[in-house]
């Protein structure tokens, strides 16, 4: 055998990747590979740069594999490839961790904790795991160099990001705009779509749903709706499984093409008549035997029912009871006749009053509490009429902004209802609208709180639990004969991935990349193109 090549008498793979990795750092390998390409072609690459803020896993030493594969490859080629390593000091998960350990919020930076402090403990805390990066990088023969790395929290490189977005701006492609983005109350910021796609982050939540009852204003656009109830009030219906939004609602948002009627039936919750219009598509879900036009025209106003319902104000509490189980048959409502059919677009411009006005959402911004008509309307769930709150919703904020209905935000950036929007019973002021949001003790003084208000007046005999925001607005509309339907609604709901507390959709201001311009729009697919994307849907 050649003296050449060492004999091993057995296979031991710890003493052999000690042996080559000493090997290597005697003879300068990796540096070496760079400098004897001096002056050939090179191949650029920069490590999307890790988070030394934590811990390297296992995921981590697959990624860089793959990644060494390319770079050795390339330089057997003969490709100068320098590699570049890099450290990702990004902000919030390194803000959030330091808060934690601290046990402050961004609120109390400034006034428990100097900005300068808060700074320098973000610093220390971002690369406190370097070494052992350092160490797991040579340990798996990953050749970088961190001699020289980038790191995002340096001036030169953040200077770099700002000559980026100037050389835009002179372009004409920066700009700044309103966008109703997702966002996390808790961790504090917005979240791409990337983000929203984190593994997990869709969780399958019940809420509570309701449809409302919106007051029709008698003006000459709905004079045929008040001649058909006979002068009587008009309501329209909107599905929300969010009702915390409704203290903005801003506007009604009807299909133009859909087919609409009007409704003369009876409240399920106090046996009051009422007119109300929904989407015809929808009767067959709520009204029982819409699908059979002969079981209307044999039942109609059910004789016994209709005794009950004129009557209502003399029934005794079990007649009562009795009378609201009759006009339920199986969930749907058993006591109804069409008065009217319409189009959508025979609502637009029709104007209501405001659900739930309060001291804070009196300035609206704009010509509130119209019906508007756009495509986006459907029939597949709630009524055909959309509860339209522009700062909560990307369709309600484009419609409201075509017409022009103005902006409400009554829910500050912590995820709690702004000051003003409170009464002396349902106690909304300055709550977190998500339950989630909540500690256990802070539930617990809530809950404290709602037993003694509710119950001195006669709201709820004993409750037994916590009451969310959404449960207090739908009990307050069904107090006040505002609500037609309430319901538990499941349904999959997206997280903030790094807190795991459910987001909000919100108005953020925000600056934006122009890529609708033609000319770089063509610029990047024709370059798109010239990728070999592997799977090739991905580039697609």
């Amino acid at each position: 055998m050649s003296d050449k090549y060492k004999e091993f008498g057995g296979l031991n793979l710890p003493a052999i990747e000690k042996e080559v990795l000493a090997s290597w750092d005697e003879n300068s390998a990796f540096e070496k590979s760079v400098s004897i390409r001096e002056g050939a072609v090179p191949f650029v690459f920069y490590e999307g740069p890790p988070s030394a803020n934590g811990m390297p896993g296992i995921h981590h030493v697959i990624s860089r594999t793959l990644k060494d594969l390319v770079c050795r490859y390339k330089t057997m080629q003969g490709f100068q490839v320098k590699r570049k390593g890099g450290w990702d000091t990004h902000g919030l998960p390194v803000e959030l961790g330091v808060e934690k350990e601290l046990g402050i919020t961004k609120e109390d930076i400034g006034k428990k904790i100097s900005v300068e402090e808060y700074n320098q403990k973000c610093r220390e805390a971002v690369l406190r795991y370097k070494d052992k990066w350092d160490d797991i990088t040579r340990k798996m023969g990953y050749w970088v160099d961190l001699n020289n790395p980038y790191i995002t929290f340096e001036n030169n490189y953040i200077e770099s990001l700002w000559w980026i977005l100037s050389e835009l701006y002179k372009k004409g492609l920066l700009y700044e705009s309103v966008s109703i983005q997702p966002y996390s109350p808790a961790a504090g910021t917005g979240l791409s779509s990337h983000e929203l796609n984190q593994p997990g982050t869709y969780k399958d939540v019940k809420d509570t749903s309701a449809i409302a009852m919106f007051k029709a204003i008698k003006n000459e656009k709905s004079q045929f709706l008040f001649d058909a109830a006979k002068g009587e009030e008009v309501f329209f219906t909107a599905w929300t499984t969010t009702p915390w939004t409704l203290p903005s609602n801003l506007g009604l948002t009807v299909g133009p093409t859909i087919d609409y009627v009007l409704l003369h039936t009876a409240n399920p919750y106090s046996l009051e008549p009422c007119n109300i219009i929904l989407a015809k598509p929808l009767l067959e879900k709520y009204f029982f035997g819409a699908s059979n036009s002969s079981w209307v025209e044999d039942h109609g106003y059910r004789g016994n029912l209709s005794y009950k319902i004129e009557n209502r104000d003399s029934l005794s509490d079990a007649d009562l009871k009795e009378a609201l189980k009759e006009l339920n048959d199986k969930g749907k409502i058993n006591w109804w006749k069409i008065l009217a059919e319409f189009k959508g677009k025979d609502l637009e411009e029709c104007r209501y009053e405001q659900l739930m006005p309060y001291e804070a959402n009196q300035e609206t911004g704009g010509d509130s509490f119209r019906v508007l008509c756009d495509s986006f309307v459907t029939t597949e769930d709630g009524t055909g009429i959309v509860h339209t709150a522009p700062a909560f919703g990307a369709d309600d904020y484009k419609v409201g902004k075509k017409y022009g209905i103005g902006i409400l935000t009554m829910v500050d950036r912590r995820g709690r209802f702004v000051s003003g929007i409170s009464d002396n019973i349902y106690l909304y002021n300055e709550e977190y609208v998500k339950e989630a949001y909540l500690t256990e003790d802070e539930k617990e003084a809530l809950f404290q709180k709602q037993k003694e208000i509710l119950e001195t007046h006669g709201i709820v005999r004993d409750l037994k639990k916590y009451l969310s925001v959404d449960d207090r607005i739908v009990l307050k509309l069904e107090k006040e004969n505002r609500l037609f339907k309430k319901e538990k609604y499941e349904h999959s709901y997206p997280h903030c991935w790094r807190t795991d507390k459910p987001i909000l959709y919100y108005p953020l201001d925000a600056w934006f990349i122009k890529t609708t311009d033609p000319v770089i729009k063509q610029r990047m697919i024709d370059l798109n193109k010239t990728i070999n994307w592997k799977p090739k849907s991905t580039g697609e």
